[in-house]
């Protein structure tokens, strides 16, 4: 099994390219079963996940060609052309859908195009319960029948999908990428209350309004969505990834130096922009991006709470907690979206981290320094935090288990050593 070796004190200077957003790819592709004529999407990370992803579609009969390899200075990274002309199979097997949560998105188009889905219970990270039922209320009050049978659910829409107006409990990104799709093609008109507007959501709604799709409300909690007999083939770029983007600002900002974050945006990451300036980071927008600096001085620890968008975003607590772990000062950091985000604390407490934990809240003692230890990740954020820890701390710190940062973080060894990191990859 592979594991990540570094060896910290070196700052970062130089440029990274940021890549397509992994959570905005992955809607894109599942798009592609929505309509007979090919999608085009540009900018796609490569990532175990989208590999994943692109396994399920082609067992569902759609054909699919890359160009491009996305290597590092790449301006559009992969190009994956998806073609559903026909649907072979409305069925996403146990074997795939367990290894990634996205996969689930494809009962809604299913449904939606053939009537009918027979999709697995999904897995992916044990960061907490996250359950699919919102998927399955609205696919039920826009007319679909769901079962639930040996880990399987099966659902059928005899007479088609329609319009219907949904009010979820509480902000879910995937059933709102799931229903927004169902709805394009569905009769009538969907209305869906307390949507999530994540620029991932909104990047899908773009591409999905380029293929013919009526959609009014994006970036609002409110979509209102009317149906339309057939979606067409479109050119999309993929969206930057705003969580790439603040896990290499505060890179820089945990060792010190500067780099130029190219081909992303500041707006992607306005939580964390004033959150790092008050740290005593500075940001500011370039015309390729945006450059991040600290000269040196010491910084100060923070307080937040993770929080829906447009609020401080769960993927980024646990690099934040890296960055203050050396800052001066106490800093205070509640999760309030997932139970179990905390996991990667006893990893950086290995490493001569102060931290405690309350429940859903972490108090942070910043400490001089860090000491390299081998240490291992949980999940997919956890280990880009310990990598962030790696790089600031003294000697050696081996990260095991990275296969998780594979499925979110492309290339991640190779952009931090052009940037001046002593970090390499070692095959297990």
């Amino acid at each position: 099994m592979d594991r990540i070796q570094i060896r910290g004190g070196r700052r970062l200077n130089g440029e990274v390219r940021i890549s397509g957003a992994k959570n905005a790819a992955l809607p894109l592709m599942v798009a592609s079963l929505l309509t007979d004529e090919p999608l085009t999407l540009a900018s796609v990370p490569h990532l175990t996940d989208i590999s994943q992803l692109a396994e399920i579609l082609a067992g569902l009969g759609v054909e699919i060609t890359m160009s491009g390899n996305g290597q590092a200075g790449s301006e559009v990274g992969r190009v994956l052309k998806l073609h559903a002309k026909k649907i072979a199979s409305t069925e996403a097997p146990y074997d795939l859908v367990r290894k990634m949560r996205a996969s689930f998105l494809v009962i809604g188009p299913l449904l939606a195009r053939c009537h009918q889905a027979k999709v697995s219970l999904p897995g992916g990270c044990a960061i907490g319960t996250r359950p699919v039922d919102l998927h399955l209320k609205g696919l039920e009050a826009m007319g679909a029948e769901i079962e639930l049978q040996d880990g399987y659910v099966i659902a059928r829409a005899p007479g088609g999908l329609h319009g219907a107006h949904i009010q979820f409990p509480f902000v879910s990104v995937g059933a709102t990428e799931n229903l927004m799709m169902a709805a394009a093609i569905a009769k009538g008109t969907t209305v869906i209350e307390n949507a999530a507007s994540e620029p991932e959501v909104t990047d899908l709604g773009h591409c999905l309004q380029a293929m013919g799709a009526k959609i009014d409300g994006l970036e609002t909690r409110t979509l209102k969505i009317e149906g339309v007999d057939r979606l067409k083939g479109a050119n999309h770029t993929v969206l930057p990834d705003r969580i790439e983007t603040g896990t290499y600002a505060m890179a820089v900002a945990a060792t010190g130096g500067e780099v130029e974050l190219l081909g992303t945006r500041g707006d992607l990451i306005a939580s964390v922009i004033p959150l790092l300036e008050s740290a005593g980071v500075h940001i500011q927008s370039t015309n390729r991006g945006i450059k991040v600096a600290r000269n040196g001085a010491h910084f100060t620890g923070v307080d937040v709470t993770t929080e829906p968008y447009p609020g401080f975003p769960t993927d980024l607590q646990a690099q934040l907690m890296a960055l203050m772990v050396t800052a001066n000062g106490v800093s205070h950091i509640s999760e309030t979206i997932f139970e179990n985000r905390f996991m990667h604390v006893p990893e950086l407490l290995r490493m001569g981290a102060d931290i405690t934990i309350d429940h859903q809240m972490a108090t942070v003692r910043g400490v001089e320094k860090l000491r390299g230890a081998p240490v291992m990740a949980t999940d997919l954020r956890a280990s880009v935090s310990l990598i962030i820890a790696g790089l600031v701390a003294e000697g050696e710190t081996v990260v095991n288990r990275v296969y998780h940062l594979d499925r979110g973080f492309e290339r991640i060894e190779e952009k931090l050593s052009a940037l001046g990191a002593d970090i390499k990859r070692v095959k297990g």
